[in-house]
């Protein structure tokens, strides 16, 4: 299709600000993007659209505008809706480099031009396609009862042959293809997902080529389209344990053009999927953002429980009583790198805790709950806040177990089937951590739960491991305990610990204690914290070099840490 046809679509709320003589460019795809360099992913010939979250300042556009001109790409169109008009820099850049410059009205939804384009140029490259696209537009705009993506990867396997799955990161099987009736099996479902983020980290462009038990699957990556998908990302680490992926039976490396352009064209319309997905957990997340403050604040337990209330027919419809919960605290962190984890442990967490049963995982092949129950993703609320995730997990009946232990979520099972593929994304450089508390029935211990998730998760990163988890049941041995030692003990714990620090600190301001804090917060990481204490790396080695002196222990040992947690807590 020819950009002239986008413009005189009244629908798309397009209105062109530079570029009249390139109107006859053909239009060979759509990407949305608010990278700085998006350069890896384009191919040329796309209309590339944009919230400009890229620009901080005008120095910033010319890099950009080059970046796409060289690619070859059709066209930019810029939204309208967080910045108001569009900077004079952009348009006399987008001049300088003859790239045609569309505005895009604040009411008009990038998904919405994302789906024109794709039915546009896919009913020109394949009539399979044409059709698959818009029964795909109608079914997706009747809701999750439409048949979501599954309805697309059926389509592709009747009319053009082709099974194919939708897999989150973690190697869950999102959609499938009913064409064959053999849904792919868990372990084949982890190793696509392993090898697609470790050929996303490597900088690979897609689509991936893998082999596994004598089958060649592509790999196309499924990015989120909407404007609402995090912003500017300056690392690839800070998307690719969050992208979904489109997994096809068949080895793409011999395919024509026109059949690559048109799976690229599935994986934008699935995007639209992923949208509204991520859109319908904005209410829960909201709840347990609400509710975490609360507990954090130190909010009446009444005012905590009406919170609850609020959130367990939402989480669990129908539901005649208050049910259990349980916390789960993540945390994604990358060695000596400034990258925001709490997001993407946000959206890893979410994923995690869809199937978190080992050996259930085979009914997500067909898109999880049965039509009447509410989908897997509809019972998750996941908070974040700095660099960690916080799950609030609804219980509805907790049973006993024959050894005496309650059910529940237990730490090893929810990273059993996916610690394959995270590792990968992770590659040597990332870790995840995971902690699980024991389920409370009652707002009074919420707080208590929390602070468990999180000393379970301390456990955890105290392991070696790229994808580690640690449960209530192993804080037993001290956290749990605190509150039975006698008080003349803790006195005298503490003192031969802290008093050496405490009192260099009086005659110093040397802020020891503070420090040490920090450090164990941090769970040893140099880079961490001399950010949040907003210090230099050799200024705080030698804060903790003066520590050790004063108590003659050593910081680089797990049981000198412990000692250190345990005094500080008990203090």
């Amino acid at each position: 299709m020819r950009l002239r046809a986008l413009l005189d679509t009244d629908a798309l709320g397009l209105r062109l600000l530079g570029g009249e003589d390139e109107l006859d460019r053909t239009v060979r795809g759509v990407m949305t993007t608010d990278l700085r360099d998006p350069s890896r992913y384009l191919a040329g010939g796309e209309l590339v659209l944009t919230g400009l979250a890229w620009r901080r300042d005008a120095s910033d556009t010319e890099p950009f505008v080059r970046v796409l001109a060289g690619a070859g790409v059709a066209a930019l169109a810029a939204g309208e809706a967080e910045l108001g008009d569009i900077p004079a820099d952009l348009v006399e850049a987008c001049a300088r480099h003859r790239l045609p410059l569309f505005a895009v009205n604040e009411s008009v939804a990038f998904a919405t031009i994302t789906e024109h384009v794709v039915r546009q140029v896919s009913g020109e490259r394949a009539g399979d396609l044409a059709a698959v696209v818009d029964r795909h537009r109608r079914l997706m705009t009747s809701g999750p009862a439409g048949g979501g993506p599954d309805v697309v990867l059926d389509l592709l396997g009747t009319d053009l042959d082709l099974r194919a799955w939708v897999l989150s990161p973690a190697g869950r099987a999102i959609a499938g293809s009913s064409t064959g009736g053999t849904a792919l099996p868990p372990a084949v479902c982890a190793r696509l997902a392993g090898e697609h983020l470790a050929a996303t980290r490597t900088g690979r462009r897609g689509p991936h080529r893998v082999s596994v038990d004598g089958v060649t699957y592509s790999l196309f990556p499924v990015r989120a389209s909407g404007r609402g998908a995090g912003g500017v990302a300056r690392d690839v680490r800070e998307t690719v344990l969050s992208d979904w992926v489109l997994a096809v039976e068949a080895d793409a490396g011999d395919w024509p053009e026109e059949r690559l352009d048109l799976l690229q064209g599935v994986t934008q319309l699935i995007a639209v999927e992923r949208d509204r997905r991520d859109a319908a957990r904005t209410v829960r997340r909201r709840l347990a953002q609400e509710v975490l403050e609360l507990v954090q604040t130190g909010a009446a337990p009444a005012e905590i429980a009406a919170r609850l209330r609020v959130a367990a027919p939402v989480l669990l419809p129908g539901l005649g009583t208050a049910p259990h919960w349980q916390v789960v605290v993540a945390r994604v962190e990358w060695e000596g790198e400034d990258i925001d984890g709490g997001r993407v442990a946000q959206s890893l967490l979410e994923e995690i805790l869809v199937d978190p049963a080992p050996g259930s995982r085979t009914d997500a092949n067909r898109g999880g709950a049965s039509s009447s129950a509410p989908e897997p993703f509809d019972r998750i609320a996941v908070a974040h806040t700095g660099d960690e995730a916080i799950a609030l997990v609804p219980l509805p009946a907790v049973s006993t177990e024959h050894d005496g232990t309650e059910a529940g979520l237990l730490a090893d099972a929810l990273l059993e089937s996916v610690r394959a593929p995270l590792s990968a994304g992770l590659d040597g450089d990332g870790r995840l951590t995971l902690g699980v508390s024991a389920s409370v029935h009652s707002a009074e211990g919420l707080r208590g739960a929390l602070e468990e998730a999180r000393h379970a998760r301390r456990v955890a990163a105290a392991r070696p491991g790229r994808v580690c988890a640690a449960g209530h049941q192993e804080l037993a041995s001290h956290v749990l305990l605190l509150p039975f030692v006698p008080d003349d003990v803790r006195r005298a714990f503490t003192a031969r610990l802290l008093d050496p620090l405490r009192e260099y600190d009086q005659r110093h301001r040397a802020e020891l204690i503070p420090t040490l804090e920090a450090f164990l917060d941090c769970d040893g990481s140099w880079t961490r914290c001399a950010a949040r204490l907003h210090l230099h790396v050799n200024t705080l080695r030698y804060r903790v070099g003066r520590i050790e002196q004063l108590t003659s222990r050593d910081l680089s040992r797990l049981e000198d840490k412990l000692d250190f947690f345990l005094a500080l807590r008990m203090s």
